[in-house]
Formats: C-alpha cells, sequence, structure tokens
C-alpha cells in the first residue's frame, strides 16, 4: 500500500526497480512523491543476490542459502538505521530455519554453530546486564544468535570485529566535529550485519590471513 495515501497497490505498481521508473518515482493514485529509499533498497538486493550467485557459482544451494540470509540482513540493516529496532522474526525466524540445514548438510558442525551462539548472543546478553539495557538493546541479543548460526565460530569473532571498527571508524568524525556525543543512540545492528556479511563471504580467508601473520 501507498504510505502517503494508504492505496492498495497492484501488481504493476510492485515490480522491483521497473515500477518506479514506471511511476517516474509518484504514487499512480494520489501522485505524491515514492521515497527514493524503495528502489535503492531493490538495487541493492539485486546486487546482493547476483553477488551471491557470482560468488557460489556451480553450487546452486550455497546461492539460495546466502541469498535467504541476506534479505534478512537487509531488512535488519534498512529498519535499524530508520528507526533503530530490530525485529525479533527477522533475527530468530531464520536462525531456527537453517539449524537443520546446516548441521545435516554441514556447512558449520554442531560444536562450530553452538560456541557461535554463545559468543554471539552471550556477548551481548553480558552488555545487556551490565548496562541494564543501557547499551545494547534485546534485539542485539537476538541478532548476535543469529550471527553464531550464520557463521558459526570462529567467524562469528570476525563479524564482530569489523562491526566495532566499521562502528567506530563511521561514529568518531561525528564525535569530533560535535555531531553527536557518547551518549547519543547509534544503530549498531547495522554494523553487525555489514560485518556478518564480510565474515560469510570471506571470513576464512581473513582468518588464514591472520594466523599467517602471527605464526
Amino acid at each position: 500500500m501507498c504510505p502517503k495515501c494508504s492505496n492498495t497497490l497492484t501488481w504493476k505498481e510492485n515490480i522491483p526497480l521497473v515500477s518506479f521508473v514506471w511511476l517516474r518515482g509518484r504514487c499512480l493514485t494520489c501522485q505524491d512523491t515514492i521515497s527514493i529509499q524503495y528502489p535503492l533498497v531493490e538495487l541493492a538486493m539485486a546486487c546482493l543476490f547476483a553477488f551471491s550467485a557470482w560468488f557460489h557459482a556451480g553450487y546452486i544451494l550455497l546461492a539460495f542459502r546466502d541469498a535467504f540470509i541476506l534479505f534478512f540482513l537487509t531488512f535488519v540493516f534498512v529498519y535499524d538505521t530508520l528507526y533503530q529496532e530490530i525485529w525479533d522474526r527477522m533475527t530468530t525466524y531464520p536462525a531456527f530455519a537453517l539449524l537443520i540445514p546446516t548441521a545435516l548438510l554441514g556447512w558449520h558442525s554442531g560444536m562450530s554453530i553452538t560456541v557461535g551462539i554463545v559468543v554471539g548472543a552471550g556477548f551481548f546478553l553480558l552488555q545487556y546486564l551490565v548496562s541494564k539495557g543501557k547499551w545494547i538493546g534485546g534485539g542485539d541479543i537476538r541478532l548476535g544468535m543469529f550471527m553464531g548460526v550464520i557463521l558459526g565460530w570462529p567467524l562469528i569473532l570476525v563479524a564482530l570485529f569489523f562491526a566495532y571498527v566499521g562502528g567506530t571508524l563511521f561514529v568518531l568524525p561525528f564525535l569530533m566535529l560535535g555531531k553527536k556525543h557518547m551518549a547519543t543512540r547509534v544503530p549498531f545492528g547495522a554494523y553487525l550485519t555489514v560485518g556478518t556479511v564480510i565474515a560469510m563471504f570471506y571470513g576464512m580467508q581473513i582468518v588464514s590471513w591472520y594466523v599467517g601473520l602471527i605464526s
């Protein structure tokens, strides 16, 4: 439905990217401007799905698995960035849906998944308890569990590393310019999703490079 006039959209108005161009960026009913965020997200999803297919060329099941994961991570990224909120059904439901095929198809060992979940969820649960919910929200805990299922051990550490480094590098200039202060809320779920995507596709290469560096 159009968020401005609440008119139910037809299928012709719901074709990703094509409809936005056809409608010239306006609702067919009320002629109000359609937010640019919609075609941008649709384009981002198309690029991510294409990248998954390219990365797993010849392995259709893995490409579909990662496309499934990328859909939910993209939703978390966009929604947390806009509203600083993480929906439980966008983390817990796909996490449980992935558990059985991950174990049966050997994508991660049972121990790897278990440790990944304990580290991912436990890390944020500890922060939540220490700060009494002031530093992070419950959505981050459930996102950490989802990350543990996706990545297992030790890739969960790679995702956390890139999330914290990326978040720091992004926020630091704003702190220096006085645009933000230490108490300002930051959509950390967005950084966690980016870190997860990096670890999904290049985590093992990063771990191997790091081990070779220190050995």
